[in-house]
């Protein structure tokens, strides 16, 4: 699977006010690249863009991937919350699109995939009897039962706690590798540890942050992403 680079640059409002304005953001193929800022900036506005989701703005603006090919159908999407389907366990619930789309899921990737994340012994319970973790989980099956090139997560994993918040990181990075991914959060400490690549939107504008010499994924306890998170956290109290 090839994974392009996508580019949005333009402005979005809502009415008369400009939410942000001839903004420019560039996901580099097959890398992570991490969005942070304050609540209400904008953030999640541009992942539903590229996304091409209802987001209630005007934008005025283009969309665009490397390659030149449309990006409608190469996009997976994951929410903060893991909108499962109560009514479906974990199995039907990682081959919903499958379902909505009125195709046959494929079903040995799908037992595959629940595998590969540590819930075949969990593959027929329904969400309500599972942890938030492995709630969680069951929406990066899903997301990767897709299979598309490109992946925008919003703030997938702020409910979790600090200890499975780290194992789902990693978790994300290891099945998602070679994919063009877009994280949106507004943890620090998680843009300095998975990002390839920074941008810090503040004011309505977008700023591209330096990001330390170490590749992404980073060790929690790693002094140089430490510093790179506290220096975000730093220019976020600032935004």
């Amino acid at each position: 699977m090839s994974a392009p680079g996508v580019t949005l640059a333009g402005t979005a409002r809502f009415g008369g006010t400009a939410l942000f304005e001839d903004v420019r953001l560039s996901l580099a193929g097959g890398r992570w690249t991490c969005l942070l800022g304050p609540s209400g900036c904008g953030k999640s506005t541009l992942l539903r863009l590229i996304a091409g989701l209802e987001t209630g703005a005007a934008f005025a603006g283009e969309v665009a991937a490397s390659d030149g090919r449309p990006i409608a159908g190469r996009v997976a999407y994951m929410a903060q919350d893991d909108l499962l389907m109560p009514w479906l366990d974990v199995a039907g619930n990682v081959a919903l699109g499958a379902r909505l789309r009125g195709e046959a899921a494929d079903t040995g990737r799908r037992d595959a995939l629940i595998a590969r994340l540590g819930l075949a012994e969990h593959a027929r319970k329904r969400p309500a009897a599972l942890s938030g973790g492995q709630r969680q989980r069951v929406a990066l099956a899903r997301t990767l039962m897709e299979e598309r090139p490109v992946v925008l997560l919003d703030e997938p994993f702020s409910a979790l706690d600090a200890r499975t918040r780290v194992d789902m990181q990693e978790l994300a990075a290891e099945t998602l590798a070679g994919r063009t991914v877009l994280l949106v959060t507004h943890d620090p400490a998680e843009a300095a540890r998975m990002g390839d690549a920074v941008w810090l939107m503040e004011g309505g504008a977008l700023h591209a942050v330096p990001v330390p010499g170490s590749a992404a994924i980073r060790p929690v306890s790693d002094p140089e992403t430490l510093r790179f998170g506290a220096d975000l956290l730093t220019r976020l109290r600032a935004a």
